[in-house]
């Protein structure tokens, strides 16, 4: 089930996302909204949550959270974008890295 998180995630909440893949969660993260969805096996699949909900296609990117150790993962389909400078699966830029690690953490992290 793919959950759209605006507050910090309660622990069913998490658990309800990692019934997808059991270790990790696949989110798509709104970096201007600072919000994510997440649960789905796909990453496309979030980011068409946060479309229906009004964000921006630029301000998504593509992400993985690790919560048994804490950690984000910045490999995702949804981040080849060349018109963005981003030429790969992996987020390139050092700012917007940080901005969905921190927006991952405070939604995500802590329980």
């Amino acid at each position: 089930m793919i959950l759209l998180i605006r507050d910090c995630a309660t622990k069913e909440q998490l658990d309800e996302m990692l019934k997808a893949w059991g270790v990790f969660i696949k989110l798509a993260v709104d970096i201007d909204r600072e919000i994510l969805a997440g649960g789905s096996q796909l990453h496309y699949e979030c980011e068409e949550i946060l479309l229906k909900d009004g964000s921006r296609q630029k301000d998504i990117w593509g992400a993985d959270w690790f919560p048994y150790t804490q950690e984000v993962g910045f490999e995702s389909i949804i981040n080849i974008r060349p018109s963005q400078n981003n030429r790969t699966m992996e987020i390139q830029s050092a700012e917007i890295r940080e901005r969905v690690a921190l927006i991952t953490r405070r939604l995500l992290g802590g329980l």
